[in-house]
């Protein structure tokens, strides 16, 4: 996983056209039994994928923050929903609620443990997506996925071998 994360902006560099032009044909065909096979290589990865060792997705970028999201935090927190808001959002140029930073302010940088895990935002307990029902739907998303996670680039790659178009 380390060396993998080391190189993995040169990887996906490599990877990027290939994966694209891949994704372009993918979402042609749309095969019928491509969400089973994506459940399968995604459960295969995170049986040997520790996040705790990586945690870049937390380091490098922001969840989106639904409503629930910040209602459901802010009370954990002991906070107003709009103190939450100041203090830690902002309105990115798609006019979503994301971080105001990076690394995520709930990352404990000694272990990469999130201090608000059981209340995290929906968008950080779904990630990577990739065992997602409809997953045709996020191959955009996917592909950015593949410069942040190892694990979705390990993925990728044997959708890829599984799967040949």
């Amino acid at each position: 996983m380390r060396a993998i994360l080391e190189n993995l902006s040169e990887l996906f560099k490599e990877k990027k056209v290939v994966n694209q032009k891949y994704f372009a044909k993918l979402r042609k065909k749309s095969p019928k039994r491509l969400d089973v096979l994506m459940q399968e290589l995604h459960d295969d990865e995170f049986s040997k994928t520790d996040c705790l060792t990586c945690a870049n997705c937390c380091k490098t970028t922001s969840p989106i923050f639904t409503d629930k999201d910040i209602f459901r935090i802010s009370k954990s927190l002991k906070m107003k929903e709009q103190q939450f808001i100041s203090i830690y959002l902002q309105r990115d140029e798609d006019d979503f609620m994301v971080l105001q930073q990076a690394p995520c302010t709930f990352l404990d940088k000694t272990d990469n443990t999130c201090f608000i895990y059981d209340v995290r935002p929906k968008a950080c307990s779904e990630y990577p997506h990739t065992n997602r029902k409809k997953f045709i739907q996020l191959t955009q998303l996917t592909l950015k996925n593949t410069e942040v996670c190892p694990a979705v680039f390990n993925i990728i790659e044997e959708l890829k071998k599984k799967l040949p178009l």
